[in-house]
């Protein structure tokens, strides 16, 4: 049988390249060089801004576009905008609506700016610790939406948080995606931009074919990345659902799940 060819990782990064305290591995940066001695690029996307990946692209000198926003936004390694996708004005109305009917805390992501109506509501410190930037704080996101690339539905109550999953998939179809890119974070974007279709920028814009594609990850938004890739790694953290629909299962990211896939996969590609 011969060996499997694999020309460009990506990597999701909460809950997979780095660790819950937010931790980029000295083995897990190993890893990422090793693959990229042996001719291996590698690329990130996320639902976190660009602008909050970017504490990570010297230590892996990303060299690739880099897809915030579950490709909502795509960009260079010095923040420039090769491609926006912001939400039509009528879905974002309609999401930012959803969202508060269900009970939900609502931020809104628009070009790099991150507004919130309280900079004391859940996971606001959190998520402020985690990209490094602070947010802007308004008495109302309504006159936010028009220029909204992601709005994010925030709650600890995780029931109710798949709960407005279901409905915000239910309500928009095919107009927009909705996917919890954390258990406590609803993420509603562009239709266009999900992870799926950053296999398919990548592949395009770098002239890979999606089989020689390897993609890592742990929440139900990784798995259009799983479905467009040849190859795919579900983390050791990933629910039961998740790991179904990925090629392999790894380690989870407090026990160097990334890195233990990576090194797998470069062994069986030179054996």
């Amino acid at each position: 049988m011969a060996a499997r060819k694999i020309s460009l990782l990506l990597a999701d990064v909460d809950g997979t390249l780095v660790t819950k305290e937010k931790i980029l591995t000295e083995r897990a940066r190993a890893a990422v060089l090793a693959a990229r001695n042996r001719g291996i690029h590698f690329a990130i996307t996320s639902g976190r801004p660009p602008k909050g990946m970017a504490m990570l692209f010297d230590p892996l000198d990303i060299d690739t576009a880099i897809a915030g926003f579950n490709g909502g936004m795509i960009v260079k390694r010095d923040l420039s905008i090769v491609l926006a996708r912001p939400l039509p004005k009528q879905v974002a109305q309609q999401a930012l609506e959803l969202i508060l009917k269900h009970g939900l805390d609502a931020w809104v992501y628009a070009g790099n700016d991150w507004f919130v109506r309280d900079r004391k509501a859940p996971h606001v410190d959190r998520e402020a610790w985690t990209v490094k930037f602070e947010p802007v704080v308004t008495e109302s996101l309504d006159d936010k939406i028009e220029e909204a690339v992601k709005i994010v539905g925030i709650s600890d109550d995780l029931d109710r948080v798949k709960q407005a999953e279901a409905a915000a998939q239910q309500a928009f179809g095919d107009h927009a995606t909705a996917a919890r890119s954390q258990p406590y974070y609803l993420d509603v974007t562009h239709q266009d931009a999900n992870k799926g279709a950053v296999v398919e920028y990548l592949s395009q814009a770098m002239n890979i074919p999606r089989d020689e594609i390897a993609t890592f990850g742990d929440q139900p938004n990784d798995v259009l990345m799983f479905r467009r890739s040849g190859y795919s790694v579900a983390m050791g953290n990933a629910s039961d659902d998740v790991k179904r629909k990925a090629t392999a299962v790894t380690d989870d990211s407090e026990n160097e799940g990334f890195a233990k896939a990576v090194e797998k996969l470069l062994e069986e590609m030179a054996a």
